[in-house]
């Protein structure tokens, strides 16, 4: 496995590049033909963000097993802040090292060991393959009509958790906010209305005002202020400004936009990723047979659940991988290897387990 999880950290899948992850996702699809059993494809890879669904020859109705897996990366942020060269994939004390590798790689390639033994077998499985997972969903979001043509029964989402079963996550909605102002010169403001001094007054009251919710298995909902920009030259008063604003949501995201809307400072307010959270039951069946205990805290990130589970109600979703994820977008991102073994070992037998009851 580890040659092919080299193979693939070389591959810079960063998001918004397609081809680089359109490649990754033909190799991947590739490994599998190859094994001989017959297997359906259902793809846009042509697209701006290319997706695949694999899935084998099963009986009318079977359930599918699925792994749902993104090949996407974030940018490597500055060089020098690395170690090793980030799209090398040196090992070193047992960790393979590189971006991606963590997040998610090393899950996608525990993944594809699984599924080698189940097309072999012939259990029910699916492999869905995404791309810009990480700036919305992107890829997930259009392959949501296969997924759910595909039968799906149960899915499993080989993010990062040290291979510790999680039950799901708060959604995401990031907004970027718009505050118009009247430019005019810089040693006359008060001819002006400056628009930045307007998104600080904005930005201000939503440190108090902003509505909060908790959720029982999600925790807090949380925000956050990202990036803020505006004005063009010192000596003019600002007529523009905005900033993006990332929420972490729990079933509130409708009310969090309305408040933004509702502002006399927000000139417009656009959603730019609207994520819903996702949850999973701990007493559901399928998850409490599984060979690692669910815990009881939800993952702090989104996955592609989020675009999953509004097609597939009560279909149980787990996130559950491989990697250590405070390493995740960090410098030096890496991954045990004995810790890729553990996660394929584990879902080599849900597969076994999948097979005989289906």
């Amino acid at each position: 496995m580890s040659g092919l999880l080299t193979e693939l950290v070389a591959l810079q899948t960063i998001s918004g590049d397609a081809a680089p992850q359109r490649q990754t996702i033909e190799l991947c699809l590739s490994l599998l033909r190859a094994r001989g059993a017959h297997t359906h494809v259902d793809a846009d890879l042509d697209g701006p963000h290319p997706w695949a669904v694999l899935t084998n020859d099963a009986p009318p109705g079977a359930a599918r097993l699925a792994f749902c897996c993104h090949v996407d990366t974030v940018p490597t942020g500055p060089l020098a802040a690395w170690s090793w060269p980030p799209f090398a994939a040196q090992v070193h004390d047992g960790r393979l090292i590189g971006r991606g590798a963590t997040d998610m790689k090393g899950g996608l390639v525990a993944a594809l060991s699984a599924l080698e033994d189940a097309l072999d077998t012939g259990v029910p499985v699916a492999l869905v393959l995404t791309s810009d997972e990480e700036v919305g969903a992107l890829g997930a979001q259009r392959a949501r009509h296969a997924v759910l043509e595909a039968g799906v029964g149960a899915v499993i989402i080989p993010e990062a958790t040290a291979n510790g079963v999680r039950l799901g996550h708060r959604g995401a909605l990031w907004l970027r906010i718009n505050s118009a102002g009247v430019a005019a010169h810089g040693s006359t403001p008060h001819l002006g209305r400056n628009a930045i001094l307007l998104l600080m007054d904005l930005v201000q009251r939503a440190r108090a005002e902003l509505p909060r919710t908790t959720d029982p298995h999600l925790g807090p909902s949380t925000w956050n202020l990202g990036t803020i920009a505006g004005g063009a030259a010192p000596n003019i008063v600002a007529a523009q400004a905005s900033c993006v604003v990332d929420h972490r949501t729990v079933g509130n995201g409708g009310e969090l936009l309305d408040w933004w809307r509702a502002q006399p400072e927000a000139h417009d307010v656009e959603a730019l990723i609207d994520l819903p959270a996702m949850w999973t039951p701990a007493d559901d069946a399928w998850v409490a047979q599984l060979p690692s205990a669910a815990g009881t805290e939800p993952v702090p990130y989104f996955t592609d659940g989020s675009a999953f589970s509004a097609v597939l109600p009560g279909v149980p979703i787990v996130v559950w991988g491989p990697g250590d994820p405070a390493t995740m977008h960090a410098a030096d991102e890496s991954i045990l290897l004995s810790n890729l073994d553990v996660a394929a070992h584990h879902y080599r037998r849900v597969v076994g387990r999948w097979g005989a009851v289906d």
